[in-house]
């Protein structure tokens, strides 16, 4: 079940994404899940709005030319035009690939009728789709939920839309706008998605497991799985996956030298990615997430969530890896 996904001209290694994530999965995230198993990585969503394009949060959004090809820039936004405008816009800087974002829950992105409430106008889902297939030369890929709520799932009317207006792949988290991130993913919903569409599609909701990788593929028929909240702090979750596809036997859990080793190569990475004082304040959260399952984390964590220098950060990570036995995995 591990297959190397082909999307346009473009060949991905592996059927194993990382979900976009605001916030989350910046450059040097997507890196670090590249390298340990992740073969499809989608940037961070970025306004469609021209006038945002000179922000900081744009710019540091769309570094990716450094990055491995295929290079997938997600746009968020609600008219057809204006989006088909980012498309060609990010094409010509260098993406290969536009991932359009009908998934995001948000209420700040909800309010502007854009992400997951486009779900509601399927009428604008056909022409913000039509119109950026038509922008560009380049595969258009689509992120969507099951519906706006459970009692009004569309996910397979907006899944017929989307190959019928050229997209090439599609993403669908189980889960509705209403639910945000709580209850059980929907994958009977996706199922169905997979059974009347003739593109790839990849699940993403709840898999935070190989064998939960391997079980949702199997149930639902998808061509891939999405991993999202489950890489956060565990990024070597996408190796474990992969090799549990591919041989059905389990990889070794990383040892506290690995761990250590792979999160301060992240951190100094975040450091030179955002400079200081931003790259500090953003390492917090993916230091919490990669201490939450190991020994006294809450008192580490509020330590280090003290400290305003890289170099201090670093050092007090190095502290705590010091004193944990070297046989301790996680």
């Amino acid at each position: 079940m591990l297959h190397p996904i082909k999307v346009g001209e473009y060949r991905f290694e592996n059927n194993l994404a990382l979900a976009p994530m605001a916030g989350v999965t910046d450059q040097p995230f997507r890196d670090l899940a590249k390298k340990l198993g992740a073969g499809i990585t989608v940037s961070e969503m970025v306004a469609s709005n021209p006038d945002t394009r000179s922000s900081r949060k744009s710019q540091l959004r769309t570094q990716y030319l450094e990055e491995a090809s295929p290079i997938i820039v997600q746009i968020v936004g609600n008219d057809a035009e204006v989006m088909a405008d980012a498309a060609r816009y990010h094409i010509d800087q260098g993406a290969q690939i536009i991932d359009i974002n009908m998934g995001c829950p948000a209420k700040k992105v909800c309010r502007k009728a854009a992400g997951s409430a486009l779900l509601g106008d399927e009428k604008n889902v056909a022409q913000i789709l039509s119109a950026v297939v038509k922008a560009i030369d380049h595969p258009v890929s689509l992120k969507i939920r099951t519906g706006l709520s459970r009692d009004t799932r569309n996910a397979v009317e907006i899944a017929k839309i989307a190959e019928d207006s050229g997209v090439q792949l599609l993403a669908i988290h189980g889960r509705s706008r209403a639910d945000k991130f709580t209850g059980d993913a929907d994958y009977e919903t996706i199922g169905e998605v997979c059974q009347t569409i003739n593109i790839p599609v990849i699940a993403n909701g709840d898999i935070t497991t190989p064998e939960k990788a391997a079980e949702v593929m199997q149930t639902t028929g998808a061509a891939g799985i999405m991993i999202g909240r489950a890489a956060q702090g565990r990024p070597w979750i996408f190796r474990e996956i992969a090799h549990f596809l591919k041989t059905g036997e389990h990889y070794p859990k990383p040892g506290v030298n690995e761990i250590a080793a792979l999160m301060l190569n992240h951190l100094r990475n975040l450091h030179a990615f955002y400079g200081e004082p931003a790259g500090v304040r953003i390492a917090r959260k993916h230091i919490g997430w990669y201490l939450a399952t190991l020994p006294q984390s809450q008192v580490w964590r509020k330590k280090i969530n003290q400290l305003t220098s890289s170099n201090q950060q670093l050092q007090e990570i190095e502290n705590y890896f010091s004193l944990m036995p070297a046989d301790h995995c996680v």
